[in-house]
């Protein structure tokens, strides 16, 4: 029952109904207290003042007879009001206490001491007083039968008339002469205000158990009930039940909480689900992970680990992380678990281990402090990663590197590392030294373009940043000698940033060489040309000859010749000595070594003057020659000297593939054909030499332009000529390519790019 009690001292029902019950209690009281003490007050109020009246009535009634001393009168007046049943007791005393009326007989001309409880009233202070509110002149008692008496004493006041009367004379100087003191009974007045008393209080319990039934049982269907509810359904919620709701069919605060109570359960079970979600996703993250997870506790003994740890090294229950990882008795010299739990911050460190098999485990190792609500640091997680991979290839990267380093300084043509913004130097290897003089540490953070010349700086800079390759550029080696170098350039990536990397090839020797092939093969040609050139001497110098002879007959036989004719002679020699003089000096200029140089070049007048030099040994052969050239050819870039050989070499090797030709079968005269065509195409200038010899068999197609390689008998050929002119076409940019079936003759197809108008070159890069 204790316990029962105990209970419900504690539900909050009980509280409210007991805290409400004694505030209304106290209330009520309250009430009834000043409502009883009010209506006493009021009751007392009403009889005190009756009783003054009928103590002014009674003095007033005896005043009369008091004046004629009629005793008989005093006594029957006196007599008569005291028969009244709630008067008690009529007194009057003289001024020394004696009673002198009275409504009992037994009473009268008795004394009484002056203190006493009447007389005190005047008589507690010396001289007595002559006058005395009514409150002070009444008092209340115990009668001996237990009831209330109610007593008011007056005093009777000496007047002139009874100074002044015959019949018994008062002094004047003496203010009061006696009291009069009515006694009243408060029986009835008692019974009054105990029958209120009684109502009002039964009033006010009546009124408190109503209103504490009423409010018992509001509380106990509005507030109890939904509470209960309330209660379980915050229970439910609490062991994990959120589809359930607490139904309180109210519009007030309870039915708000209620609504409040179900949404919260529907917020907290959708938070549930999405943390159990993501509590799984944490944990197969933690357990399937690829790298080794441990938590490990102050004294460095695992907590927690994942899979892959409990896989790699399967630990005891509660070992050492030293052990479990190394097979170690102590901890590590340098522990990043033990560091973050002195300072709390996250540290990094790599770890080894050897293993049975002499090999080595590699770890990166990254720890983090877990803390608890205070946050103190009362466990380090610890993130291993396996890097034994990595090192290795760091390890191999680091070889290869070397070895690359190695190939890099030992290559025997130079190599630059250039900023790709500025063309600075920032690296090069040691054949720099060899072909251009400068040192290493010479020639670093300098700019490249301060290896080229002078006035081709600019040009080359743009051409640096556009084309991969640049070919038979002119450098200047640190002793100012000129060097001819192939420049091959591809980005690349350098540490920290974008570079270019450009390999040199020094190509000065090579082109000496091919200078002197070039020169060989114009010698050649020269020998080849020596008929025809012979032949067109021949014609201006028989000329000459005849004007000559002429000129001496008629001086040997003095004869007169007109001037007309005489004229006429002397320009004909004059115009034959110059075509003399062009054919040798067309041979000089063929014959003279020249240094590569592109310029401007009309490709009709340079296939004009190859022509020119050799169309007489075609001629002398019966091979006719076809034109067909297009109108108004645009400019291209290259070296006249060089190209007229390239034609002089293609038209050699026609005239000798329809010689042989005709040698091997029965030809007409007209089979003797060479055409030269020109034309446009696109952006190019296209040149075909086409002849009705031979042809080339296929199997050689591909050969022909290759150093040496020569189909002729020995003697007839150096195998130089298509080589030479494979490169010459090249070096201006062009292409040549062969197209021919074996008996049908062959054609040569030789394409220049059209002058770029914007810089006056052609683009020789490619």
């Amino acid at each position: 029952m204790f316990n029962s009690f105990r209970k419900l001292r504690h539900r909050i029902v009980y509280k409210l109904i007991v805290t409400v019950g004694l505030a209304l209690l106290v209330v009520i009281s309250t009430w009834a207290y000043f409502n009883i003490d009010y209506q006493k007050s009021r009751v007392m109020e009403n009889v005190v003042a009756g009783t003054d009246r009928l103590t002014n009535t009674i003095r007033l009634g005896t005043h009369y007879a008091m004046m004629l001393n009629s005793r008989d009168d005093i006594n029957q007046i006196i007599q008569n009001i005291g028969k009244q049943p709630e008067i008690e007791n009529i007194r009057i005393y003289n001024k020394n206490g004696q009673i002198k009326f009275s409504n009992r007989h037994s009473e009268i001309d008795t004394s009484t001491n002056i203190k006493a409880e009447a007389c005190d009233i005047c008589h507690r202070s010396d001289p007595p007083q002559s006058v005395i509110n009514l409150d002070e002149r009444t008092r209340i008692f115990n009668s001996p039968n237990g009831s209330h008496l109610l007593g008011i004493i007056s005093p009777i006041e000496n007047e002139p008339s009874c100074s002044a009367d015959i019949c018994h004379v008062h002094p004047h100087d003496k203010k009061i002469l006696g009291a009069l003191d009515v006694v009243v009974s408060l029986k009835e007045t008692d019974k009054e205000i105990l029958l209120f008393e009684r109502g009002i209080i039964g009033l006010a319990i009546f009124i408190f158990l109503c209103t504490s039934t009423l409010i018992f049982f509001f509380v106990l269907k509005f507030v109890s009930q939904p509470i209960k509810r309330l209660i379980k359904g915050t229970e439910l919620i609490a062991k994990g039940e959120y589809t359930s709701e607490v139904v309180v069919s109210q519009e007030d605060e309870m039915g708000q909480l209620a609504d409040a109570i179900n949404k919260m359960g529907r917020e907290i079970g959708e938070k549930q689900t999405e943390l159990n979600k993501q509590k799984d996703e944490y944990q197969n993250l933690f357990e399937l992970v690829p790298c080794l997870i441990t938590i490990q506790d102050r004294n460095l003994r695992l907590i927690r680990y994942n899979h892959q740890f409990s896989d790699r090294f399967n630990p005891i229950p509660g070992d050492y992380c030293f052990h479990a990882y190394k097979g170690r008795d102590s901890k590590c010299d340098r522990c990043p678990v033990e560091r973050t739990l002195i300072d709390g911050k996250p540290h990094y460190g790599e770890e080894a281990r050897v293993n049975a098999d002499g090999s080595t485990t590699y770890w990166v190792a990254r720890t983090s402090p877990v803390r608890n609500e205070k946050k103190e640091i009362v466990a380090v997680m610890e993130v291993c990663l396996d890097i034994t991979q990595r090192k290795r290839l760091e390890e191999n990267l680091e070889k290869s590197e070397k070895k690359y380093y190695s190939i890099f300084n030992n290559m025997p043509n130079p190599v630059f590392v250039l900023d790709m913004d500025t063309l600075n130097i920032l690296d090069c290897n040691g054949s720099v030294t060899t072909i251009y003089g400068f040192l290493k540490e010479e020639i670093i953070s300098k700019s490249f373009m301060d290896l080229f010349m002078e006035d081709e700086k600019e040009k080359y800079e743009f051409k640096m940043r556009v084309f991969s390759v640049l070919n038979q550029v002119k450098h200047i080696r640190k002793d100012g000698k000129t060097i001819f170098v192939n420049i091959r350039i591809s980005p690349s990536e350098y540490p920290g940033q974008k570079v270019l990397l450009v390999t040199i090839s020094d190509i000065t020797k090579r082109l000496e060489v091919e200078q002197q092939l070039i020169q060989a093969s114009k010698m050649a040609t020269l020998g080849e040309m020596a008929t025809g050139v012979a032949h067109e001497l021949n014609q201006p110098l028989s000329v000459i000859k005849t004007v000559s002879s002429f000129f001496i007959q008629k001086i040997v036989k003095n004869e007169h010749i007109d001037e007309p004719i005489l004229n006429n002679m002397l320009v004909k020699v004059d115009s034959n000595i110059d075509r003399a003089t062009r054919i040798i000096n067309h041979l000089r200029e063929f014959a003279r070594k020249s240094e590569a140089n592109l310029v401007k070049v009309h490709l009709i007048e340079v296939m004009e003057k190859a022509f020119e030099i050799f169309s007489q040994q075609l001629k002398v052969r019966g091979i006719q020659v076809e034109w067909e050239i297009e109108e108004d050819l645009p400019i291209i870039m290259a070296d006249p000297g060089r190209l007229e050989q390239v034609f002089i070499n293609l038209l050699i090797n026609a005239r000798d593939a329809i010689d042989e030709k005709w040698k091997l079968s029965e030809a007409g005269k007209d089979e003797k054909r060479i055409t030269l065509k020109a034309f446009r195409e696109a952006n190019n200038v296209c040149v075909e030499i086409r002849d009705t010899g031979m042809g080339i068999p296929e199997p050689i197609l591909e050969k022909i332009f290759e150093p040496f390689f020569t189909t002729k008998e020995v003697g007839k050929g150096t195998g130089l000529g298509l080589s030479i002119s494979y490169g010459i076409v090249k070096d201006c940019g062009g292409t040549i390519q062969a197209v021919s079936e074996e008996g049908q003759g062959a054609c040569f197809i030789i394409t220049f790019p059209i002058k770029d108008i914007e810089d006056g070159k052609a683009d020789t890069s490619r």
